[in-house]
């Protein structure tokens, strides 16, 4: 299950971006669990609900938390503290970037063009 998980020195870059827990009400869950079950969805494709319980935090507090630091921007920080150390390090060419061309049909319906309409003789 390492593949899935943040290294040492990762984890070090990024620990200090994430908000301080609730001084009351439960107590926080470890966040570097958290975002390593966030990297295990997110790489995986699964739904929250089949977030592995052995190995992670419940699924409800990674969803809730994933939504909250996505909206306040720290996962943008994280990225992009990432993403830096890397292109440093040269391992990355910051100029390349890929994009996806798939292409996904549609029925013809869906294209907006409104349905068939049968015409009824108003002579009648």
């Amino acid at each position: 299950m390492s593949r899935h998980r943040l290294t040492d020195e990762q984890w070090e870059m990024i620990s200090g971006l994430f908000p301080a827990p609730a001084r009351t009400g439960r107590p926080p869950t470890d966040r570097r669990q958290v975002v390593d079950a966030i990297l295990w969805i997110l790489r995986a494709g699964a739904p929250w609900r089949d977030l592995p319980e052995d190995d992670f935090a419940p699924w409800e507090t990674v969803y809730g938390l994933f939504n909250a630091w996505n909206a306040d921007g720290t996962l943008d920080k994280v990225l992009s503290r990432l993403q830096a150390n890397v292109i440093d390090a040269g391992e990355l060419d910051g100029q390349l970037w890929c994009i996806d061309g798939t292409v996904v049909r549609a029925h013809r319906c869906a294209g907006g063009g409104g349905k068939k309409v049968t015409r009824r003789n108003l002579q009648t």
